[in-house]
């Protein structure tokens, strides 16, 4: 099983995507470290990407999700994948993937970036991805969780619904 850990920034998507992969003793990787130096660049000067900005960024995404498929290898990405579109993307061919998007409220998600430190996307950029998200549908390969009381109160909610989860 991949799993993808989606949300707008400021969800807990790596956080708990690591902590979900440290359980699991699965293969992490963070897809902030896929991004090329000028999306970088862009996001650290307060300028929202555009969807010509990251379809490199998740065709390279999908490329670290098939080399763990070929492997038969389980693992799990913090990954926005923010549009169904960008779902589509990562979901298309890897029927073993599922989206586990992240739910948290504005006001909550605005504190979080405010008292992260060291991160190249500004707090500034929240409601461009407040206005681009599209909360996955039932049609998708995806369940959206609600992030409330702490990323261990979260990674459980994911391992339960991974044991009741069709394969």
């Amino acid at each position: 099983m991949i799993v993808i850990v989606g949300g707008v920034s400021g969800s807990g998507k790596t956080t708990v995507g690591e902590m979900l992969a440290r359980r699991l003793d699965w293969p992490f990787a963070d897809a902030d470290a896929f991004h090329p130096a000028a999306n970088v660049a862009k996001m650290h000067a307060g300028i929202p990407l555009t969807d010509d900005d990251r379809w490199p960024w998740l065709r390279a995404i999908g490329t670290w999700l098939d080399e763990h498929i070929a492997a038969g290898e389980n693992a799990v990405v913090a990954c926005s994948a923010l549009k169904r579109s960008y779902r589509d993307l990562l979901l298309t061919r890897r029927p073993s993937a599922w989206v586990v998007f992240l739910v948290v409220g504005r006001h909550e998600l605005a504190h979080r970036l405010t008292m992260r430190h060291g991160h190249f996307f500004p707090a500034q950029l929240l409601d461009s991805q407040l206005s681009t998200v599209e909360p996955p549908g039932p049609d998708e390969h995806a369940v959206v969780i609600e992030s409330e009381g702490g990323p261990a109160a979260t990674v459980e909610k994911i391992l339960s619904w991974m044991r009741e989860a069709p394969r």
